[in-house]
């Protein structure tokens, strides 16, 4: 078996080991099948961020409330894609890669239908837990599918270069459907990936055989996956409840006290979830804890930055999308750059700590944005800084947090390093969204809130404050990576085990 390693988006690197199976045919079909599926995941973690204003003015759910779209997907994704990895592994990857599209498209039809908020976020949760079972399978029958060395870093590449377009063509397509057609078709639109997907994989992929052995960590599962919860929930309630009330604190505590206990259980499992040896390098671990803060920085941008752009200055969903795209252009060529030329002739040490001090720059720089700035004076040069601060973080950071790991935790680690992603993403975008609504409701207090200008001014408030904290974000990111990563250039592991970054 061949060994890849995505760097950055569309980069890999190969170094060939005995296949033990010759390569399917129609395996480049099945490339495209596989990036369908990929190309759906990935992009529904943006896709449905330009549409929100109009989806919260259709269903009338509140500004508090808001963020539960985004992040009930992030949540359950990243939550379970550990579990999801197993799953693949017990029930055979075809059926649980045909399971998890069959599903995420009927979770994106309820969804598409929402009457009410609650419907809405039902479904999000659900996309997110047939997409935790769908990613993993995708990766792993990518890897069997392709055995020949020089072809699997082709696939790898393009796979890859996937992941990394998703988000831009996310924030795109959903301004398209939005403008054009409504809000319900940023959901409906999967409908068309999974019928695709769906009618390739069951005519070209192989039935794999089960992993008799494969055993499932339940309580592992319900500990983190509780633990998660809690923790969001928490941060969410802060803004209805206020940071004294027990709903608040005390779900933090209870979320504090799962984790935890998530820690310790994983020491006595046979078969961890997540075996801890996978953390405790100290590049890896510094690079888990860079992702976590990337993630919470960068969902917070995505959602605040659309609703400024919307509702602020008025520009139609199409214009937001693209007003997203030199920032996603920035942050793919640091990531290259990082990859290819400053990490191997640096190490991560310098790389990582400047990528988040650039990131806390562009921050700030967003706070002094008004209701007269202009986007090609004011909203695009911190846009395209904060790109390239992200970008320098991202690749080395998913780079080392799977370098070295041997091949039966190879799953695991490429599983955990997007659950890291999706749960900053989630705790993010939580804390934010709580203190930019707590922001608003402060503003307010004395003035005339039926003035659209006050109004305006106090959306400005709100969204002034989550860059401050995004900012801060990415300043505590600074330290703890310049404390953490070790000097100099990694070791290149030629016994390394095959990892991709979704």
């Amino acid at each position: 078996m061949s060994q890849t390693s995505i760097d950055g988006p569309g980069t890999a690197t190969v170094s060939a080991l005995p296949s033990s199976d010759a390569s399917p045919r129609h395996r480049w079909w099945i490339l495209v099948v596989i990036g369908l599926a990929q190309l759906m995941v990935v992009l529904d973690a943006t896709i449905v961020n330009i549409a929100l204003p109009s989806a919260q003015k259709d269903l009338g759910f509140s500004d508090g409330d808001r963020q539960w779209v985004v992040t009930a997907y992030a949540l359950a994704f990243g939550s379970l894609l550990l579990l999801g990895g197993r799953t693949a592994d017990l029930f055979g990857r075809k059926t649980t890669f045909l399971i998890g599209l069959v599903g995420f498209a009927g979770a994106s039809a309820l969804g598409g239908a929402a009457s009410s908020f609650e419907m809405l976020i039902v479904a999000r949760a659900a996309q997110g837990l047939f997409g935790a079972l769908l990613a993993p399978a995708a990766l792993s029958l990518l890897t069997t599918t392709f055995t020949d060395a020089k072809e699997r870093a082709k696939a790898f590449g393009v796979f890859g270069a996937i992941a990394g377009a998703g988000g831009a063509i996310g924030l795109l397509l959903g301004g398209v459907l939005t403008e054009y057609l409504d809000w319900r078709w940023t959901l409906y639109v999967n409908l068309a990936f999974a019928a695709l997907a769906f009618a390739g994989g069951v005519t070209l992929l192989q039935r794999t055989t089960r992993d008799k052995t494969a055993t499932i960590d339940i309580p592992g599962a319900v500990l983190v996956g509780g633990g998660l919860f809690c923790l969001v929930y928490g941060f969410s309630n802060a803004e209805s409840h206020d940071w004294g009330s027990p709903a608040t604190w005390g779900f933090l505590v209870a979320g504090a006290i799962l984790l935890a206990a998530f820690t310790w259980w994983q020491t006595r499992s046979t078969h961890p979830l997540l075996p801890l040896r996978v953390l405790l390098d100290r590049n890896r671990g510094a690079s888990f804890v860079s992702i976590l803060i990337i993630g919470a920085g960068m969902f917070g941008v995505f959602l605040f930055l659309t609703y400024y752009l919307q509702q602020s200055l008025g520009y139609t969903p199409v214009k937001t999308g693209l007003a997203f795209l030199p920032m996603v252009a920035g942050l793919m060529i640091a990531s290259t750059l990082a990859s290819t030329v400053l990490i191997p002739r640096f190490g991560p040490k310098p790389v990582v700590p400047l990528g988040m001090g650039i990131a806390a720059a562009g921050m700030v720089w967003l706070t002094g944005l008004d209701l007269t700035s202009g986007y090609a004076a004011d909203i695009m040069p911190p846009l395209i800084v904060a790109g390239l601060g992200l970008g320098l973080v991202m690749a080395p950071a998913m780079s080392l947090a799977t370098a070295g790991v041997g091949a039966e935790d190879a799953g695991v680690a490429s599983a955990a390093v997007n659950t890291m992603q999706q749960v900053g993403g989630s705790l993010g975008t939580a804390l934010l969204n709580t203190l930019s609504t707590s922001a608003v409701t402060h503003y307010l207090d004395g003035k005339n809130p039926k003035d659209p200008m006050v109004l305006a001014r106090a959306g400005l408030e709100g969204y002034s404050t989550a860059y401050w904290w995004s900012a801060a974000f990415f300043a505590a990111g600074l330290v703890i990576s310049v404390l953490l990563y070790r000097r100099g250039v990694p070791a290149t592991d030629p016994d390394a085990a095959p990892v991709v970054h979704m």
